[in-house]
């Protein structure tokens, strides 16, 4: 049975993304800040108070989750703050960055030993972290943290890549989720059925790659 762990697991893509791999049999641990009726509806385990912007939340996360050997981590967990030039909240970017960021490299790193050889590592950014396709400007904390995030992704690829670990970078869409005000053109259930088909032909050979949750390469 493949165990699937899933960050940001109580509501939008991270609760649709538990939904669907425990529907196809995966043994699915959802970590989340607080869990949701949603959430805890579906046959999964719950680790909450898990904030992957607090250090000592991502410090215990190795002891919680002992013993426990992980096929598939899908760092989801994320947040949208919308900035202009004009009205720019440096708190509110400096906090996207260690939610968008950092978290995702700090849960991967507290689950290193979890991961099995031939585990994959699939990250959730935003095709809105692509230099080349920024066409619009404006969501500076956004973008910006999730162009870090993909640089973060592509050296977790090379520095996995010893211990036979494949890392995705994936867009999922604009998804009709909280986040996005539900104004998302896609809906979660779609997306998500995008973003597994590609963790699931993930293979050492693409490793380090950035794709559409429609199987689409993207830009850096």
């Amino acid at each position: 049975m493949t165990t699937t762990v899933v960050t940001g697991s109580n509501r939008g893509i991270g609760l649709e993304l538990c939904r669907q791999a425990s529907a196809r049999g995966d043994n699915v641990y959802a970590l989340c800040r607080a869990a949701s009726k949603e959430l805890e509806a579906l046959s999964v385990h719950i680790i909450d108070g898990v904030d992957v912007g607090a250090d000592q939340s991502i410090q215990q996360l190795s002891s919680r989750l002992k013993g426990v050997e992980i096929d598939i981590l899908i760092n989801n967990a994320g947040i949208l703050s919308r900035q202009s030039l004009d009205n720019l909240d440096f708190d509110a970017i400096r906090h996207q960055f260690e939610v968008n960021s950092l978290g995702p490299l700090k849960v991967t790193r507290s689950l290193l030993s979890n991961l099995k050889p031939g585990a994959k590592v699939a990250i959730v950014t935003s095709r809105m972290g692509s230099i080349a396709d920024n066409t619009s400007g404006g969501h500076y904390g956004y973008r910006m943290s999730k162009a870090a995030l993909n640089i973060a992704g592509v050296s977790l690829a090379h520095d996995l890549g010893s211990r036979n670990i494949a890392v995705v970078l994936l867009h999922p869409g604009y998804v009709s989720t909280d986040m996005t005000g539900h104004s998302g053109s896609v809906q979660p259930d779609q997306s998500v059925r995008g973003l597994l088909a590609r963790i699931d032909e993930l293979t050492m050979a693409t490793s380090g790659s950035f794709k559409h949750m429609n199987g689409e390469t993207l830009p850096w």
